[in-house]
């Protein structure tokens, strides 16, 4: 499949960047997130460098066979409640040696709004990088950038992943929220 998606993205006239840094335990964001195709984007981008990425789901979603095919995914389940996810996600971070969580911090293709703070939140408690992943469609670029250290500032963070997300416009430029972290 890794074979596939590099063969198509070049043929196409896409180009991967980036690199995996050395950190094994980190939050993973894709930004703009402004399409239904991002997903898919954002998989290639992650079967390209090989990751072992994880991402939350409602435990109510773990019921009899579905259960273990959420998991075989990669699902980690969380409570339905805010305080409840950062708490879940720091516990499953501390039990691990590696740990690699995706989450999508806009939570809408629809622009406009700001991101949800739960990211940031997480890696903030359990003191991991933030790794940015980005997709660009006006120059045809995805890939990772850097691994952004959270350290209990959100303004400091939130300022060094606008100065690398600004010339990337996502695969529908229209729908690109603004990068500020609201709740």
């Amino acid at each position: 499949m890794k074979w596939f998606s590099e063969m198509y993205f070049r043929l196409t006239g896409w180009t991967i960047e980036g690199s995996v840094p050395d950190e094994t335990t980190l939050v993973i964001v894709g930004y703009p997130h402004t399409s239904n195709w991002d997903f898919f984007v954002y998989l290639a981008i992650v079967g390209h460098f090989g990751l072992d990425v994880k991402f939350l789901a409602k435990e109510a979603l773990f019921v009899g066979p579905f259960g273990w095919l959420l998991r075989k995914w990669g699902a980690i389940p969380v409570p339905a409640n805010a305080s409840s996810i950062v708490t879940t996600s720091v516990k499953e971070f501390d039990r691990r040696d590696s740990l690699i969580l995706a989450l999508a911090p806009e939570g809408t293709r629809a622009g406009g709004s700001a991101w949800r703070s739960g990211f940031w939140r997480i890696a903030d408690a359990a003191g991991v990088p933030v790794l940015m992943a980005f997709v660009d469609g006006d120059s045809k670029r995805m890939g990772l950038g850097p691994a952004l250290t959270v350290d209990g500032d959100a303004e400091g963070w939130m300022e060094q992943a606008q100065i690398f997300s600004e010339d990337k416009a996502g695969l529908k430029p229209q729908n690109r929220g603004p990068l500020e972290l609201g709740r």
